[in-house]
């Protein structure tokens, strides 16, 4: 009997040939049974900081640590075979030089065995995508709306209302994809301006609340599931389990409180 060949999981220089190809498929997934499900579908993975707002209850992403980014991207490294994971530089681990981001990153992709890492920022962080990639580090970059910077944005405000700031943010793209990055986030962008930027780099860009002409598309995992309570307006709900998951919750409280639970065949005798 011949031996199953092993399953060669997706990687950065893969998903960077993908530029103006099929479509990439990507969610994000905090833990190993979600993403198991995911990895059937998914050309990548992101192990996104947004599980500080959506499985920790904070209200932005600056809080998150990366020792937590560490433990979730572990989780789903487990959980999947196919799917390249990429984890989510937190704030405060590669903004202060390009050596403290190699530190920090070097140390997720060691502890995780994920396949690259994402860091927000345009132009000014483009020094710090090519000492990364010059050391062996995949970097996915992230432009447009950056949930990290939420505080000089002041707020989660889309971006590019404005046309005379197309300019900046299509010189941030072109930046971080000379400086070597694999792919870029288009995040929270007029439809108009992401298209400009997917014409504007020869890397793909992976649209979120961007525009349908992107080379890929991300979403939050829980969002798309109906399990935020806070969805932001561009997400389509694919499956409304909040709902169903408070049901069947329900449904074992009553049993429990009127001793019918558990059924006689599932007793140990």
């Amino acid at each position: 009997m011949s031996a199953q060949a092993p399953i060669r999981r997706i990687t950065a220089p893969q998903i960077r040939d993908r530029k103006g190809g099929d479509p990439i498929v990507s969610l994000t997934s905090y833990h190993a049974h979600t993403a198991a499900i995911v990895d059937k579908y998914a050309d990548f993975i992101l192990v996104g900081d947004s599980l500080g707002m959506v499985m920790h209850g904070m209200d932005s992403t600056i809080g998150v640590p990366l020792d937590l980014m560490i433990m979730h991207g572990k989780a789903v490294v487990r959980g999947t075979q196919a799917a390249l994971i990429v984890v989510d530089m937190p704030f405060g681990t590669y903004e202060e030089s390009p050596q403290m981001a190699f530190r920090n990153a070097a140390r997720i992709m060691k502890e995780t065995a994920c396949g690259a890492v994402k860091l927000e920022g345009g132009a000014r962080m483009a020094e710090t995508i090519r000492f990364l990639s010059e050391r062996g580090i995949p970097v996915m970059a992230h432009v447009g709306l950056t949930p990290q910077s939420v505080n000089t944005m002041g707020g989660f405000k889309v971006q590019g209302r404005d046309e005379a700031a197309w300019a900046t943010h299509i010189d941030d793209a072109k930046a971080v994809a000379e400086a070597g990055a694999f792919a870029l986030v288009v995040e929270g962008v007029v439809e108009e301006l992401a298209d400009r930027i997917t014409a504007a780099v020869d890397i793909p860009t992976i649209g979120i609340g961007a525009s349908k002409n992107c080379d890929g598309q991300i979403l939050v995992l829980e969002d798309m599931l109906g399990l935020n309570p806070r969805v932001p307006k561009f997400v389509k709900i694919y499956g409304d389990l909040g709902p169903a998951i408070e049901r069947a919750v329900s449904g074992y409280a009553e049993e429990v409180k009127d001793r019918s639970f558990p059924a006689p065949d599932n007793v140990y005798k």
